[in-house]
């Protein structure tokens, strides 16, 4: 129960992060955070909390004193401020951005057969941005080679472009529980994963 996840708000109630419950209650029982009752928006002290009384059959944490329900979304009380709102240039996000796909025929072979291309090849001044680097397929990249897209005679199916960072790109489908609904826009599904 520890280990499973829990939603954080800052101050202004916009989410910035997922952590463990651990660490949740943690910040509660300091006064950092408060918990948030998400069907009634109802804001909780680590006190107030724990004389909740959780429902038969409700997870929960279990001390000799006490059962502790499982605080599921907490708000910090003083941190209003938002993460770092850029995407990191990794492989992982450029895998992400081009949907998996090689941006020269469309081709979907699998990230094993994909690498990423340099548009303007490195050695005749290209850099790694987001700008200038797509997937390629092995086919497509040996064509390619180290020539400009002009001389391999290979036409890009869209201009790379740097994503836009959104809070809830950092939360997993996976991860998310029933009680987050609220707190997380409706633009979470709208982003394009695949095609």
């Amino acid at each position: 129960m520890l280990t499973t996840k829990a939603l954080v708000l800052n101050r202004n109630w916009i989410p910035i992060h997922v952590t463990s419950v651990r660490t949740a209650i943690s910040l509660v029982y300091r006064g950092i955070a408060r918990v948030i009752a998400p069907d009634t928006y109802e804001t909780h002290t680590f006190e107030s909390w724990a004389d909740l009384r959780a429902a038969e059959g409700e997870s929960c944490i279990r001390t000799v004193s006490l059962r502790l329900r499982i605080p599921e979304v907490i708000v910090l009380m003083a941190y209003d401020k938002m993460p770092q709102m850029k995407v990191p240039f990794t492989r992982k996000n450029i895998y992400r951005r081009d949907s998996y796909t090689c941006q020269y025929c469309g081709a979907k072979p699998g990230s094993r057969e994909l690498s990423i291309d340099h548009i303007v090849p490195r050695s005749s001044g290209g850099k790694s941005t987001w700008t200038n680097c797509v997937l390629a397929c092995t086919t497509c990249n040996s064509v390619k080679a180290n020539r400009s897209i002009e001389e391999s005679g290979l036409g890009l199916r869209k201009l790379p472009e740097k994503p836009k960072w959104y809070p809830y790109i950092t939360i997993p489908i996976m991860e998310r529980k029933q009680s987050w609904e609220r707190f997380i826009s409706d633009r979470y599904w709208d982003v394009t994963l695949e095609e």
